[in-house]
């Protein structure tokens, strides 16, 4: 059975691996016909019954990830990389929620006291057993690979709290240009992120990951400065962003909705 299993993941993975990368289609099928918009695309909701019932299909993407090889994505240019690991991160989570789905209320639903759901090692991915932990702080994020801040708005916890997931899954060419539509939706959603009574309210992943923001992306050496660029998104005027480079606006950290992601 091990080497009928084995034989399954490299006839998948061949079929999807291609020398400039890997296609994404399964996995931008599944997002097209199960994650519905909310708020014009600010946030999204997940019909886990429908992954669920087209589980077989998640599964195939699932073994064509756990198929390439290190060699295959080292060729790989770094968007086509950095687009593979979001997605991969991302079908994971749904897959992790299908375990227990309908049951499950939050994904911290799916951890223990000695364990996080984050910490689960259940991924095979570049040939390594991992956990979301592990694609997400430890590729993604690991210092000097990708220095991309605006990650923290493609990758989704499955949670109301957490950036949409994304309808349509993320490519290598249009990699940017997605993130920074994800970034503009996240920081443009009122009920996260809000400039009200003279402060700054934020959601709790600027708090969690404001180093991702400080380290220089895109010229910002600040929180501040990687916001006010943001500034129309954020509803900012022009006399407000010199305030919060500045410091003269308080920021103040939302608390975070850990409910599940799903259709009501």
């Amino acid at each position: 059975m091990h080497r009928i299993f084995i034989a399954f993941l490299i006839a998948v993975s061949s079929s999807l691996v291609h020398g400039a990368g890997f296609d994404q289609g399964i996995w931008n099928g599944l997002l097209k016909k199960n994650v519905v918009l909310v708020r014009q695309g600010q946030a999204t909701q997940v019909n886990y019954a429908g992954m669920a019932a087209d589980r077989g299909q998640l599964k195939k993407y699932l073994a064509a990830t756990s198929g390439v090889s290190t060699a295959a994505f080292n060729s790989w240019g770094k968007p086509e990389q950095l687009a593979f690991l979001i997605n991969a991160y991302n079908a994971w989570t749904v897959e992790l929620i299908l375990t227990e789905y309908p049951k499950v209320e939050s994904i911290k639903d799916l951890g223990s006291l000695l364990q996080s759901p984050w910490k689960k090692r259940f991924i095979s991915l570049l040939g390594e057993t991992r956990s979301l932990d592990d694609i997400e702080h430890g590729l993604i994020r690991a210092e000097g690979r990708y220095q991309e801040p605006r990650i923290h708005f493609a990758v989704n916890c499955a949670s109301v709290g957490c950036p949409a997931l994304r309808a349509e899954a993320y490519t290598g060419e249009r990699l940017s240009a997605q993130l920074d539509e994800a970034a503009r939706l996240f920081l443009s959603d009122q009920t996260r992120n809000r400039l009200e009574a003279g402060s700054l309210k934020l959601s709790a992943i600027f708090k969690w990951y404001r180093g991702d923001f400080e380290r220089g992306w895109g010229g910002f050496k600040s929180l501040e400065q990687f916001l006010a660029s943001y500034r129309q998104a954020l509803r900012l005027t022009e006399a407000d962003v010199p305030r919060l480079n500045a410091g003269d606006i308080e920021i103040e950290f939302l608390d975070y909705d850990w409910r599940l992601n799903r259709v009501p």
